[in-house]
């Protein structure tokens, strides 16, 4: 992958606004027909002027220029040099924990989303990598669990689903004084809200199937780096184990990241005011929202991340009868698994993304029954407030 282009308008795009970077990265129009996005490359294999000798591309799984047009534009956007698109964030996981030798040590943070510690406790231990999972929320106290074959440090910030802050620049001191890299989970903020690897990270990662790709249509993964050897070693295992998007989703994805700025305003816009008019309803007990003045964090999130993010959580009082009740009586806020799509989507971790979590380690997290995890969309704000009072209303 080689440096975005910019076709004549080349200034310094790097220093535009992000809305700016956004849609002109790597989008040059086609030479041929001057279309001003270019089109979709759907072959799988590129024609040779001589055996071994080829214009960038030799086949598809190692290189498209669709993907590559993505893996740019979210390389500059993250401020980083190099981006590797996968099939899914688990895919992106999994491509980095590989790059590790048998019997390497992991520090992971102890509230991640349940995807990753699913991959960590059932597939990296039997492939010889350990994981020990820390509780975060003090940066210093990861210190006492490094171990001379720690090799990574893993964290998402805020963290799923209790949304807790990380001090990314802190853990990343601590991280490199021991010789580890650190990977961050950038999936709820997006590039627009939090740059890690400005704050100090080697890798940061994201499920594009959230806010970055944002209508719900497309599953993938990325990774960004500045390290042009942590780059090699993944570019090797991204085309050596075969977990890449296709052409069309990279497309999708790219056509979806133009529009990330003016979302993600209104995503967060959303959220606040519906986190404001939870922390009042008498059928609430918390509301965990980095936003508000009442999170624990607000000021380190304020520190770190230009914004606040759609992602809220809260504690509905009652049991899970009162949530199943609440949760049949929504008519725009929609129960499902995921996030970061246009519309508002609504779960119970417990039994639903954080089900792979054990019990024990669920009670632990806080993660009970009652608490409920929104997705804020961009649709009317007034519209999703007045579902959610009714909602809750029918429930108790």
């Amino acid at each position: 992958m080689g440096q975005p282009t910019f076709d004549n308008k080349s200034h310094d795009l790097a220093a535009s606004g992000f809305g700016t970077r956004a849609i002109h990265a790597g989008h040059v129009p086609d030479g041929l027909t001057g279309a001003v996005i270019p089109p979709i490359s759907l072959s799988t294999t590129f024609k040779q002027t001589a055996a071994g000798v080829h214009k960038g591309f030799d086949y598809s799984r190692s290189g498209n220029p669709t993907r590559n047009n993505f893996e740019d534009a979210v390389a500059l956007l993250e401020g980083g040099k190099h981006g590797l698109a996968f099939s899914s964030g688990s895919a992106t996981t999994a491509t980095i924990i590989n790059s590790l030798q048998a019997g390497s040590h992991v520090i992971s943070v102890n509230d991640v989303y349940g995807g990753t510690y699913r991959y960590f406790t059932k597939v990296a231990v039997g492939n010889g990598v350990d994981t020990t999972f820390v509780d975060l929320a003090n940066a210093d106290d990861i210190e006492p669990h490094f171990k001379e074959n720690t090799k990574l440090v893993w964290i998402e910030t805020p963290t799923n689903p209790t949304l807790r802050i990380i001090d990314i620049e802190a853990v990343a001191k601590h991280a490199h004084a021991h010789g580890a890299y650190l990977v961050v989970d950038n999936t709820f903020m997006s590039p627009y809200f939090q740059n890690p690897l400005s704050l100090g990270a080697d890798i940061v990662v994201h499920s594009v199937t959230k806010y970055i790709n944002g209508h719900s249509d497309v599953v993938m993964g990325v990774a960004v780096t500045n390290d042009t050897s942590i780059y090699e070693k993944l570019k090797f295992l991204q085309n050596s184990l075969g977990a890449v998007p296709s052409a069309f989703d990279s497309f999708l994805a790219r056509r979806g990241l133009m529009t990330l700025e003016v979302r993600m305003k209104r995503h967060e816009e959303n959220a606040l005011r519906i986190a404001e008019f939870l922390s009042k309803n008498s059928h609430i007990d918390e509301v965990i929202y980095p936003g508000l003045s009442s999170h624990p964090q607000h000021e380190l999130a304020r520190r770190q991340q230009r914004g606040f993010g759609g992602m809220l959580s809260f504690r509905m009082k009652g049991t899970l009868d009162n949530v199943n009740v609440f949760l049949q009586n929504l008519q725009y806020i929609t129960l499902a698994e995921s996030l970061g799509g246009v519309e508002s989507l609504i779960e119970v971790p417990a039994v639903m993304t954080h089900g792979s979590v054990s019990e024990e380690d669920r009670a632990k997290l806080g993660i009970t029954d009652t608490l409920v995890r929104l997705s804020v969309g961009i649709e009317t704000a007034e519209d999703l407030i007045n579902d959610l009072a009714q909602s809750l209303d029918a429930a108790y």
